[in-house]
């Protein structure tokens, strides 16, 4: 038995007189999300972007420590529009609000220590998401509030990940503050076939650009099957336009969604994220067309929330001025849903992972997640959302002979 799926026996029939079996067997994957509460590392750093290099590729855009920018060749100092295509031909850095606070000379006093102890108890939580359903840590890992690609490699360097064989997908977005979105997959299960990166463009009411967190757009096979993953962290909750903010990367997300299904007939697709929004927000119900009630899946409606009924339930992902709140979701595509064909994977369950030592059980947060910031004090807890996570199955014949020697 593989350690990577679980083999449920379904029944049982022999065939023929020497004791040949066909069994039925159940192949299952978790696909997880996680916002991982400003996982920085402790290096003062700045994004370099090269233009002349492919947008699509990591090096175009990435972060580097500050004591190497002498070394690097700078074109201008740019004040100019931050897009791929306004920054080619130049060789520009930006610096980000953020980029001092997560230090061991911040107020925060972010040590080495302190960043061990976040990794190793991120790789604990996600070690054992979907485990007693598949047997193994999840095979797709989405994530939000990751500072950069080198904060992913130290966390798959723990050991209860490494053991995984992951690989990573990320690209550095040119939001304010310096966070990114990332993916993480076993790269026994998954094979990617093309990555990109969505801008979201915003506008603030006089004008300027507002800059946010890209779409992740992964696309690949899982298992085999052709399926595409959208890992999103919406515009966050402040001022009276922030929701104008998210139905316009409602609007984005839709658009790719529907161009994926239109080029790739079949294709399964999961958007993850933390969206900033409950499920019964305008930015899903009106922007996205999303429904949470699987009779009610359309062509005008052809995306599923699996997390609708729990967000009627009463059921939090996180707290947002000290009322619970169910932030982080998944979006599926209608044919996640449907079991027609057992041999395609379709969603088995999808949930909130809240075991009790991901709970706060004192103080003014008591019942939310155990997070890791409360101010600049560090508390050594995990992060202030849960995880979230989604087990799709599918079954298959397999041949086993149980003649006796």
């Amino acid at each position: 038995m593989r350690a990577n799926f679980v083999l449920e026996f379904l029944f049982l029939f022999f065939l023929g007189i020497k004791g040949n079996a066909q069994i039925k067997a159940v192949q299952r994957a978790t696909i997880a999300f996680m916002n991982v509460e400003n996982l920085w590392d402790t290096i003062p750093s700045v994004d370099y972007i090269d233009g002349f290099l492919d947008p699509q590729k990591p090096n175009f855009h990435r972060s580097i420590p500050i004591d190497s920018v002498p070394h690097k060749e700078i074109s201008e100092q740019y004040r100019g529009i931050w897009t791929d295509t306004h920054l080619k031909g130049k060789k520009v850095l930006r610096h980000q609000i953020l980029n001092e606070d997560f230090t061991p000379k911040s107020a925060k006093n972010w040590t080495k220590k302190k960043y061990h102890d976040k990794l190793q108890n991120l790789a604990e939580v996600l070690s054992r998401i979907g485990k007693e359903y598949t047997g193994s840590s999840p095979a797709i890992v989405g994530f939000a509030e990751i500072e950069n690609r080198q904060v992913l490699q130290d966390l798959l360097s723990q050991p209860e990940l490494a053991k995984g064989d992951y690989d990573i997908i990320h690209y550095n977005s040119y939001d304010t503050r310096g966070i990114d979105v990332g993916l993480i997959y076993q790269k026994k299960r998954f094979l990617p076939l093309y990555s990109l990166k969505k801008e979201i463009k915003l506008y603030k009411k006089s004008g300027k650009r507002h800059y946010t967190r890209d779409i992740l757009v992964v696309m690949g096979l899982l298992d085999g099957e052709k399926t595409a993953f959208l890992v999103n962290h919406w515009p966050s909750r402040y001022g009276n336009s922030s929701s104008e903010m998210r139905n316009t990367a409602a609007l984005t997300l839709k658009k790719q969604m529907d161009s994926l299904r239109k080029k790739i007939p079949n294709i399964k697709l999961f958007a993850m994220g933390d969206f900033n929004d409950n499920p019964d927000d305008p930015s899903f119900s009106k922007y996205l067309k999303v429904t949470g009630i699987t009779a009610k899946i359309s062509e005008e409606t052809p995306y599923y929330n699996p997390m609708w009924k729990m967000f009627k339930k009463g059921l939090a992902s996180t707290a947002f001025r000290d009322l619970p709140a169910l932030f982080d979701q998944f979006i599926l595509s209608y044919n996640l849903v449907s079991r027609n064909n057992p041999n395609k994977y379709s969603l088995y369950k999808a949930g909130i992972y809240a075991p009790p030592y991901l709970v706060t059980d004192f103080g003014p947060w008591k019942g939310y997640p155990y997070r890791s910031w409360n101010g600049d004090l560090y508390t050594g807890g995990y992060s202030d959302h849960f995880p979230i996570y989604c087990i799709i199955e599918r079954t298959y014949d397999q041949n086993l002979s149980l003649h006796k020697k």
